[in-house]
């Protein structure tokens, strides 16, 4: 049955490890879509669906008891999400980007949209499109319930107003409503109207399908919940909007909400009976890393928390705790990523990576208390292959306590080596130890490569997170420089053989480090780069239609606006001190592509060396794999160019 699953999946079972391999693997290994992409287990647990390639063919497999039982050509659709709704449908969320006509605040945007595959009609349809009074896209997706035997589906849409000639329909605004489709004929009913203009709105959805509660935000931030019968439960106020409606309690008789404390610098989770009363804080004593909440009901089962560098879960239920320990227990140097479960958690698919691992699908069978490996991101890429993953301890310079990844190629001493530090994009994100692909790409090529947890990063407490606030080329860069110098001190790394290269955020501090910083880096690779900050503010802000709370959260983030020129690389071209590589995706609606192609204009104008590559059809994400290998390979080119390994 392993090999049938795992041949089913385009895997390929690794027995005896091979002899160390003489040659790296070629650079698509690493920059192609990974092999398997995503999987879902359907809920009596005899099916699982996989986005998978095979060949050069990306599909939608569908295997039942390890037999191949459909398949569905998706080329390049950019799959965002998968899960099955009862045994025979499948739910895949996928985005596209749009071009969008005069009168919209922004040129270009990223629109999701839901499709419902009935495997016992092969009928696949697009949620919202047998309606021409609703747009086909997406808005957030509050849950798949079962009601009266029929699978339903809450997706929130754009209703349509008639044209002014009665003869179609045209845009009206852009606040959803809460609809509820059925997923077997894709006929929508309206459950819940849209906010109020000035308002956003979320929902929570119970497991027999009713709307338990909604959730209301001004753009000052001041926020409401209100139970189905429209009593107020819970109220306050958030100038920078970090309140939000979470999930049901244990029981779909209370529900979570979270508030920000900003005097306390924390996250706060409270529980509210729904009926009305008196909050109370049921974590008040943990360090919550993400919520644990369970797909038939949205009720609260546990949460995730960060130790000893990896994830590991709190569950409340002792059974399903047990559970989890094995699992973990039986990966205990990995980064296990809990994929998919059956609802009662008798079988679940979990991920691994880490070292010597580039990433294998596993499902997990409790009652045989068994792991079968189903599918490989990267087959090619074997075991000895993938370059030592650490974590390394440090100061920042003002005595801030940092860390950061450390990958180092395979097979070859830990001394003196050239290095590519590589901060993360965000930047509220973190790195952890697991597969890298654009780390491990440059190990494979004889780099060390360094991931640091600067200031502002999410790998700790809300204050450290806060500690970035107005940092941007400050103190979260040289945080990066502080973690070069710890790994020159301990002999690593040699200091004079250094790139640095990043995506978004990490593109910006790319082009920093050698624009505001001086005499640290050979060369800079800036990925769908930050390169003006006056530029990214304004166009968030006239973007959101001048919504107040996104304004308060950019300032709050950057700093003082007058100051945005001093810590902008694009204004500070002419300081470049080392050749400079911008790749931007075309359809790029994160980082508007112009960043790029203005810090270009202002190099060619200081006469600075760089190159520009556009990424076409590409967006922020990196979502299609021509692109991605064609962005990895330009970058490998161009940092062995300045910066050799050997």
């Amino acid at each position: 049955m392993r090999a049938i699953l795992a041949a089913a999946f385009g895997g390929l079972l690794m027995m005896a490890a091979p002899a160390l391999a003489k040659e790296p693997p070629p650079l698509d290994a690493y920059g192609d879509l990974p092999g398997v992409e995503d999987m879902a287990i359907s809920p009596n647990g005899n099916r699982i669906a996989a986005i998978s390639r095979i060949k050069l063919d990306r599909k939608l497999l569908v295997t039942e008891d390890g037999t191949l039982v459909s398949t569905t050509q998706i080329g390049d659709m950019k799959v965002r999400g998968l899960e099955w709704a009862g045994n025979d449908i499948i739910v895949l969320e996928k985005s596209d980007s749009y071009d969008l006509p005069f009168g919209f605040t922004a040129d270009k945007t990223e629109l999701f949209s839901a499709i419902a595959l009935n495997l016992k009609n092969n009928k696949h349809e697009v949620v919202f499109s047998n309606s021409a009074a609703l747009g086909n896209a997406v808005f957030g997706s509050y849950g798949l319930r079962r009601i009266e035997g029929r699978w339903t589906g809450f997706f929130a849409g754009l209703k349509y107003k008639r044209s002014a000639d009665r003869t179609g329909w045209e845009f009206d605004h852009g606040r959803p409503y809460l609809f509820a489709v059925d997923l077997e004929n894709n006929r929508p009913r309206q459950v819940s109207e849209a906010a109020r203009d000035g308002r956003w709105r979320d929902w929570l959805v119970d497991g027999r399908g009713n709307v338990a509660a909604t959730f209301d935000m001004t753009e000052n931030g001041a926020w409401s919940i209100r139970n189905a019968g429209g009593k107020e439960i819970a109220s306050g106020a958030d100038p920078m909007g970090n309140a939000a409606l979470v999930s049901f309690g244990r029981t779909n008789a209370s529900l979570i909400y979270r508030v920000m404390d900003n005097s306390a610098a924390m996250l706060r989770w409270f529980e509210v009976p729904l009926a009305g009363g008196a909050p109370s804080e049921p974590l008040a004593h943990a360090t919550v890393d993400a919520l644990l909440i369970s797909k038939t009901d949205s009720t609260l089962q546990g949460y995730l928390t960060y130790e000893e560098m990896r994830t590991k879960p709190v569950l409340f239920d002792p059974r399903l705790q047990e559970i989890f320990s094995k699992v973990y227990r039986a990966f205990p140097k990995l980064d296990v990523t809990l994929v998919d479960s059956t609802p009662d958690f008798g079988k679940f698919i979990v991920l691994t990576r880490g070292n010597g691992e580039s990433g294998t699908y596993y499902t997990i069978d409790m009652t045989r208390m068994r792991a079968d490996p189903i599918g490989y991101e990267r087959p090619s890429i074997h075991p000895e292959q993938v370059g030592p993953i650490s974590t390394v301890d440090y100061k920042a310079g003002d005595g801030l306590e940092l860390d950061g990844i450390l990958t180092l190629p395979p097979g070859r001493e830990p001394k003196n080596l050239p290095v590519v530090m590589l901060p993360h994009g965000g930047p509220s994100s973190h790195d952890i130890e697991t597969f890298d692909w654009w780390a491990q790409a440059f190990a494979s090529r004889g780099y060390a490569v360094f991931q640091p947890n600067f200031r502002g990063s999410t790998n700790r407490d809300v204050s450290f997170r806060n500690a970035g606030d107005g940092q941007w080329g400050r103190k979260m860069q040289s945080d990066i420089s502080d973690g070069l110098a710890e790994l020159a001190k301990r002999g690593v790394v040699d200091p004079k053989r250094a790139c640095i290269m990043g995506g978004s955020y990490g593109g910006y501090a790319a082009l920093a480090g050698v624009t505001l910083q001086q005499g640290l880096y050979r060369c800079a690779v800036a990925v769908a780069p930050v390169s003006d900050l006056e530029d990214m503010y304004w166009a968030g802000f006239v973007e959101s239609g001048r919504n107040k709370l996104v304004r308060r959260n950019y300032l709050e983030a950057l700093g003082d606006r007058s100051k945005f020129a001093e810590v902008s690389p694009r204004r500070h071209a002419g300081n470049a001190d080392a050749p400079i590589l911008l790749i931007h995706g075309k359809d790029d609606t994160v980082v508007a592509f112009d960043q790029s192609a203005r810090m270009a204009d202002a190099l060619k104008g200081a006469g600075k060396p760089y190159e520009f590559v556009t990424l076409v059809e590409e967006d922020h994400w990196l979502s299609k794999a021509a692109t991605r290998k064609q962005m990895l390979e330009e970058a490998m080119r161009f940092v062995q160019k300045y910066n050799p390994a050997d």
